[in-house]
Order: structure tokens, then C-alpha cells, then sequence
């Protein structure tokens, strides 16, 4: 069974997988693939395949489509985040898709941590300065007493929780669909955005909706507390960029640290490269040795059984 796999995490573990997925009966192809591959691209490539293990990629109905035309027989979205995939679109065409919940809380908390930690005592910039022969000495804000707006009270949002609260922070979580976690108790649960203006910091971790798009608009912004530090470790399209970044140029937004973006990579057009207390990550947050690992063998899994249950 050809399997084709467009996931860089993955991608980037190929040569310690390879062997494994063999013996399983899965012959595993790479194409060169920064972070995703543009939908026209999909639509050749993914007929040639009877399986497909996918990243961020546009899984769309024309991808679909063209798959349920060629060899197609079963996709896994590695990761948590399923905003890409069109489910109806591949139930339409009697494709399975599986995917990889559940993953990465731990992984991606601890950098939505080292980020809020960044941020409040300007680190990234004290490197740079330091890397141009400076010696520079920003004066940063401490964390214990602080209040953190956390959107998103997931798995990974209870993992950042209970990091925020080990730094003695205060924490608002917002997210209708999750319920009272033991041993959370002390984190206030609220409606968005009631009470978004009293957070020093603002941590995106919910998934994206059609609903929420651009949920931090200029509107939200305007009520937000100046010198709010802003974190996003969960899609960039939770924020409008071009608000943010009047936010940041009048100084109501004090700093901000994207591990996402509305465009990947980072065009080098964007103006949030204009201000140099934004910190930039590569939407690399879950991706450790361990990590990648535990969810690509879950990937192989599933998508071994996919191609199992249709063989003919």
C-alpha cells in the first residue's frame, strides 16, 4: 500500500519510521513540504496513493473528490487540530478519516509557558540585544498575581492552566463546550469575553470554529487592558493581524508570541515583523522527539486499519 505523508513533524521522523511502516505493508513517500501543500498540489498527488497522513494541509472537497477518483482508501490527520479537513466532504466519497486527539497537552503548554515567561520579562529581546553587542536590561513584569485569559480549556488548555497557576497567576478559561476539571477548581470559568479586560495575558488554545475566526478583533481589543501580553499557540486565524497589529503600534498591546499565523510560513510582508517585542515560532509547539513519535505511531496505526478494513 502506497502512503503518502505531508506532515513535516513526520515528514522529518520518515527514516526511523520507514522501516516499521514496511513491515506493516505500507510503502511511505515525502514530497518536499515546508508546511502544507497548496490544494492543486493535493489533487494530483493524492490519487496516486491508497493512503494519506496529513498535517495542516487543505484536506478539501476537491482533494476528496480526486482522491475517491484514484487509489484513495484512507486518511489520518496527525495532530489535534482537525480545521482542515472536510469530514463531510469524505463522507460523501466514502473515505475514512481518522485523527490523533488527545495528543501534544504537555508539548504545547510548555511553550505557551516559556512564551508567557518570554514576554513577561522580555527574554527574546535581552538574546537579541545581547547577540548584537548590546547589553540590554529591560525592566519586565512579574508573574505571580497576574491574571491570565485563557481561551480554550481542552487538554491543552488544562495543561497550561496548571502551569500558570504553578507561576502563582490567576486564571479566567473560556470555552463553553469543556467542563470542571479536578484539581482546577480555582481557575474562574466565564463567557467571551466577559472579564477579557482585567487579563495582563491573554493564551489562545482553543480549536478553530467557522464561529470564532477573528474572535480577537478590534472590538475585543479595544476593551482589552493596555499592556495586555498576547499568546497564540493554537491557529492564526483566531486573530485578525491586521487589528493586532494597530494594538501593538498604538502600545494597548504590549507584546505578542505566535507560534501560528494567519499566513504560513510568516510573509515577509507582514508588519508584525515591524515590532520587536513579537516573538515568532514556526507552528512547531507539539513537535518534540517523544511527542512526534507517540502520534505518528498512532497515525500508522489507524491508517493500517483504514487500509485493512477496505481491502479488497
Amino acid at each position: 500500500m502506497d502512503v503518502l505523508i505531508t506532515c513535516p513533524p513526520m515528514v522529518s521522523l520518515l527514516p526511523e519510521l520507514e522501516e516499521r511502516m514496511i513491515a506493516r505493508g505500507l510503502k511511505p513517500t515525502a514530497p518536499p513540504v515546508v508546511q502544507v501543500l497548496s490544494e492543486r498540489e493535493l489533487v494530483e498527488l493524492v490519487p496516486q496513493y491508497d493512503g494519506w497522513i496529513l498535517g495542516d494541509d487543505p484536506a478539501t472537497f476537491r482533494v476528496f473528490e480526486a482522491g475517491r477518483q484514484g487509489r484513495l482508501r484512507g486518511v489520518v490527520k496527525w495532530g489535534v487540530g482537525v480545521d482542515n479537513v472536510d469530514f463531510q466532504a469524505a463522507a460523501t466519497f466514502g473515505i475514512p478519516v481518522g485523527h490523533t486527539p488527545g495528543m501534544f497537552g504537555d508539548e504545547v503548554a510548555d511553550i505557551a509557558m516559556a512564551y508567557v515567561t518570554g514576554l513577561a520579562r522580555q527574554t527574546y529581546r535581552i538574546d537579541r540585544g545581547v547577540r548584537g553587542g548590546d547589553w540590554p536590561k529591560p525592566r519586565g513584569i512579574s508573574l505571580a498575581g497576574k491574571i491570565a485569559g485563557l481561551v480554550g480549556f481542552g487538554n491543552v488548555g488544562r495543561s497550561i492552566a496548571r502551569r500558570l497557576i504553578a507561576a502563582k497567576m490567576r486564571v479566567i478559561a473560556y470555552d463553553p463546550q469543556a467542563e470542571g476539571t479536578p484539581g482546577l477548581d480555582e481557575v474562574l470559568r466565564r463567557n467571551w469575553p466577559e472579564d477579557v479586560e482585567t487579563a495582563d495575558f491573554l493564551v489562545l488554545a482553543c480549536a478553530l470554529t467557522p464561529e470564532n475566526v477573528h474572535m480577537i478583533d478590534r472590538g475585543v481589543l479595544s476593551k482589552m487592558k493596555p499592556g495586555v501580553r498576547i499568546v497564540n499557540v493554537a491557529r492564526g486565524r483566531l486573530i485578525d493581524e491586521d487589528a493586532l497589529v494597530e494594538a501593538l503600534a498604538s502600545g494597548l498591546v504590549h507584546s505578542a508570541a505566535f507560534d501560528v499565523f494567519e499566513t504560513e510560513p510568516l510573509p515577509m510582508r507582514s508588519r508584525l515583523r515591524e515590532f520587536e517585542r513579537c516573538v515568532f515560532g514556526s507552528h512547531n509547539g507539539s513537535n518534540t522527539i517523544e511527542a512526534v513519535q507517540q502520534a505518528s505511531d498512532r497515525a500508522i496505526e489507524l491508517l493500517d486499519t483504514f487500509l485493512g478494513r477496505n481491502h479488497p
